[in-house]
């Protein structure tokens, strides 16, 4: 079991990461808020049966620590197929600097939007947003398009 779990997070490691870099800001941070959504991956693999994708599990398991441990502690924005991944360092301070923009406006969102965006920039459909949030397909829609107003607003405050 621990093997498998071992390669279970092996291969799905960019996902902690880029829950832990959405929901954190230092470093130091990230890595305590990393190492906890693996414990919390530890502790509840024995239960995953496989009725969803790994991936699936893990987001789900990983944004509702993340949101939980927030919770205690208390960019010109573009659009991107994917949220940046830790191994997307090398890219040049352009680019950097567009990531922190865009991670500094996601911040600006409250915690349940955050957590759809990151699902939406992963190219999940609605369909499995629902499966790993629990809301209903509808909902979530609605929560889109919301979430997309209110980017809006927040890159053009005078429009």
């Amino acid at each position: 079991m621990e093997k498998q779990f071992l390669e279970m997070i092996a291969m799905h490691n960019a996902i902690i990461h880029k829950v832990s870099r959405l929901y954190r800001d230092s470093l130091e941070d990230r890595e305590d808020l990393f190492q906890e959504i693996v414990l919390q991956l530890w502790q509840s693999f024995p239960k995953f049966e496989g009725n969803s994708k790994q991936s699936t599990w893990i987001y789900r398991i990983a944004l509702n620590t993340a949101m939980a441990c927030y919770r205690k502690k208390r960019i010109i924005l573009s659009f991107t197929e994917r949220l940046p991944d830790k191994e997307d360092s090398n890219t040049d301070c352009e680019n950097r600097e567009r990531e922190e923009q865009l991670f500094v406006i996601l911040k600006k969102l409250n915690e349940a939007d955050r957590a759809l965006l990151a699902l939406y920039f992963e190219d999940f459909d609605y369909h499995e947003m629902a499966e790993i949030t629990g809301l209903s397909e509808n909902h979530i829609a609605v929560k889109m398009g919301r979430i997309r107003s209110r980017l809006r607003k927040i890159i053009n405050p005078a429009k």
